[in-house]
C-alpha cells in the first residue's frame, strides 16, 4: 500500500448488529510507513436501499435514503510514521429499516473513512457494513389471533368429456411464527369425481416485491411437505408440519421499496386446485397473555311490541323482563251481526240459498292467497334467521312469538305489514238462512216441472 500500511474501521466490541435508535461507536485506525500529508480525514455514516431490474446489478434504478451524516475527525497536517487512531459516533434514526439483501434490491448500512491528500497525490477509503435490526413483535400486528383458514371449490375436465369437482379447506395453527417454529398445517380434499387426484402439497411461500417502474415480484418455495392422492369418491383428512427455517421478517417498516409476504400454499398436482394461507414472519413470537378478551355478550335487545298489539300500548319499563311478560290484550270485540240476506234473484236455481261470506280477505279459508306484494307466510318461513347469525347483537322481531296465543305464535315469520285483526277476533255464532219457500213472489213454472219429473 506504499506510505500506507494499515486503514481499518472497528466498532466498539466488535459488534455489527444495531437496532434503530442506537449510537454506533468505533474508531478509524491508520498505520503509515512514512509521513503522510493530508487535507482532511472524514467518516461518514450512511444508510440507504437500492433495487433493480436485473438480478445481483448494483445500478440501481431507483434509491431511497434514511439517513446520511459525515464527521471529520482531522484537519489538514501531516500524519507521521506509526499508527493513529480517531474515535467516531453516529446516532441511528429511529425510523430506519431492517437490513435486507435480495436478488434484486439491498438496504445497506455502512460506515466509511476518506483520507483527503493534497493534489496529485492518491486518495485512501475504507468501509465497514452493519447490519440493522427492528425487531417484528407479532403480538402488535393487526388481526393476527383471528382464523387463517380457507376453502376452494373447483371443476375440472377429465377423459375429455367426463367433469369433476374437488373442494379443498386448509388451515393452519397460527398466523404468526418466528424462525425455528413449526407451522401445523391441515386440510380437507373431497374428490366428487371419477378420477384419482395428484398428490396433495403445502408450500411455505415467500413473495418479494421491488417497487421499479414495473413492479418486480420474486417468488421463491422455502419449504414444502407432499402428501399421498386422493381417490375417486373418497375424503382425505391431511395433517402436515412445516419448520420455518431462517428468514428475513414480513414488515420492512421503512422502506416503501421492498415489500416482503409469504404464505402457506396447499394445492394438488392434479388437477389445477390450490389456495393461500397468509402468514407473517416476525422475531418475537405470539403469547397468548396479548390475546385480545373475546367481546362480552351483548345485553338482550328489548323486546318489540309483537304486531298484532296496537302501538297505544306502552311498552314495559324492564327491558330485560319483558321478554318473558306477554303485554295485557284490549279486550276483544263482540261478534259482528250477520249481514242482511239479499233478495232471490229471480232467474235462481234448485240450490238453496246461503247466506254471504264474512267479510274475510281471499285466501283466508283455504283459497288462492292474493299478490299483494307481499310475502306469505310459507316463503318468509323459508328465511331462517340463522343466515344471519354471524353480525353480533342483531335483533329478529319475528322470533318474539305469543305464547299466550296459540294462532299468533303458529304465524312463523312475521309480516311486514299490520296483520288483518278480524281473522283473530272470535268466531261468529252460526247464521241460519232465511226460509224462501214461503216467499209470496210468483215461483218459476220451468223449476216446478222438473221438480215433479224428478219426484
Amino acid at each position: 500500500m506504499g506510505k500506507l500500511q494499515e486503514f481499518e474501521i472497528t466498532f466498539d466490541g466488535n459488534k455489527v448488529v444495531y437496532s434503530p435508535g442506537e449510537s454506533i461507536t468505533g474508531i478509524v485506525r491508520i498505520k503509515v510507513a512514512q509521513a503522510l500529508p493530508c487535507k482532511d480525514i472524514k467518516v461518514n455514516c450512511n444508510g440507504f436501499c437500492g433495487i433493480t431490474t436485473k438480478v445481483n446489478d448494483t445500478a440501481w434504478t431507483n434509491e431511497e435514503q434514511y439517513f446520511n451524516t459525515t464527521v471529520s475527525v482531522a484537519d489538514k497536517g501531516t500524519l507521521k510514521p506509526g499508527e493513529h487512531t480517531f474515535p467516531f459516533k453516529f446516532l441511528i434514526p429511529a425510523t430506519a429499516p431492517t437490513s435486507y439483501e435480495g436478488n434484486y434490491g439491498k438496504i445497506i448500512y455502512r460506515v466509511r473513512a476518506f483520507i483527503d491528500t493534497p493534489r496529485f497525490a492518491k486518495d485512501y477509503n475504507t468501509e465497514k457494513a452493519f447490519y440493522l435490526l427492528s425487531l417484528l413483535n407479532l403480538n402488535e400486528v393487526p388481526d393476527i389471533w383471528g382464523p387463517n383458514q380457507s376453502a376452494v371449490t373447483q371443476q375440472f375436465t377429465y377423459m375429455l368429456m367426463k367433469t369433476g369437482t374437488i373442494v379443498l379447506k386448509a388451515e393452519t395453527d397460527m398466523r404468526g411464527y418466528t424462525n425455528g417454529q413449526v407451522i401445523q398445517v391441515s386440510a380437507n380434499v373431497h374428490n366428487q369425481s371419477g378420477k384419482t387426484t395428484g398428490n396433495i402439497i403445502a408450500s411455505l411461500m415467500q413473495r418479494v416485491t421491488y417497487e421499479t417502474k414495473r413492479p418486480t415480484h420474486d417468488l421463491r418455495v422455502i419449504a414444502q411437505v407432499e402428501g399421498g392422492v386422493v381417490k375417486a369418491g373418497k375424503e382425505l383428512a391431511w395433517k402436515e408440519q412445516i419448520i420455518v427455517p431462517a428468514l428475513p421478517q414480513s414488515a420492512l417498516k421503512g422502506c416503501d421499496l421492498i415489500k416482503i409476504e409469504y404464505y402457506v400454499k396447499v394445492s394438488l398436482k392434479s388437477p389445477d386446485v390450490m389456495l393461500t394461507l397468509p402468514i407473517h414472519i416476525g422475531n418475537v413470537s405470539l403469547d397468548k397473555k396479548y390475546r385480545p378478551a373475546a367481546k362480552s355478550a351483548s345485553a338482550p335487545a328489548p323486546a318489540s311490541v309483537p304486531a298484532s298489539v296496537p302501538s297505544s300500548l306502552p311498552v314495559p319499563e324492564d327491558s330485560t323482563s319483558s321478554t318473558a311478560t306477554t303485554p295485557t290484550l284490549p279486550p276483544r270485540p263482540g261478534p259482528k251481526p250477520a249481514p242482511r240476506a239479499a233478495p232471490r234473484s229471480r232467474m235462481s236455481s234448485c240450490h238453496s240459498p246461503s247466506a254471504p261470506p264474512a267479510e274475510f280477505p281471499l285466501g283466508a279459508e283455504g283459497g288462492a292467497m292474493i299478490d299483494d306484494g307481499y310475502p306469505n307466510k310459507r316463503q318468509s318461513q323459508l328465511v331462517s334467521p340463522n343466515a344471519f347469525s354471524y353480525a353480533p347483537g342483531l335483533f329478529f322481531g319475528q322470533n318474539q312469538q305469543n305464547n299466550d296465543n296459540p294462532q299468533a305464535a303458529s304465524r312463523g315469520a312475521a309480516a311486514p305489514y299490520p296483520p288483518d285483526n278480524r281473522a283473530s277476533a272470535m268466531p261468529s255464532p252460526l247464521i241460519i238462512p232465511p226460509d224462501y219457500s214461503t216467499a209470496s213472489y210468483p215461483k218459476d213454472n220451468g223449476v216446478e216441472t222438473r221438480s215433479s219429473t224428478i219426484l
